[in-house]
C-alpha cells in the first residue's frame, strides 16, 4: 500500500494553490453556480470579496465570494449571515464548487 504523503488537500484548478483539507469538508451534498459544491468548514490560501446578500435555495443569505489567493480564481463563497436559525450552521463556512477544486495527495 502506497504511503500519503501529507494530508488529503483540495487545490485550485487553475494554479494548484492549496484551497482546503479533505477533512474539512462537512456536506457534499450543496450546490454552487456551476453546479456541485461541497461545504467546507475551513479554508486557506484565499481571499473574500465584498458581503452580499443573496436569495439562494435555502433562503437569503450574506455571503462574499471566496478567490484563490494565487490566481483569484472564484472558488465559490462564504457564508457571512443566515437569516433562518435552521441555516445557522453555515455560517463562517465555506462553499467551494467542485468544478473549481482538484484533489491533491489522493
Amino acid at each position: 500500500m502506497a504511503e500519503l504523503i501529507g494530508p488529503r488537500l483540495y487545490s485550485c484548478c487553475n494554479c494548484r494553490n492549496h484551497v482546503s483539507l479533505h477533512d474539512d469538508i462537512i456536506s457534499k451534498a450543496f450546490q454552487g453556480r456551476n453546479g456541485r459544491a461541497f461545504l467546507f468548514s475551513h479554508a486557506m490560501n484565499v481571499v473574500t470579496g465584498p458581503k452580499e446578500d443573496r436569495h439562494l435555495i435555502t433562503g437569503l443569505h450574506t455571503v462574499a465570494d471566496v478567490y484563490c489567493g494565487d490566481c483569484r480564481e472564484v472558488l465559490g463563497w462564504k457564508y457571512e449571515r443566515a437569516y433562518e436559525a435552521s441555516q445557522k450552521y453555515k455560517e463562517g463556512k465555506f462553499i467551494l464548487e467542485k468544478s473549481k477544486i482538484v484533489r491533491e495527495n489522493w
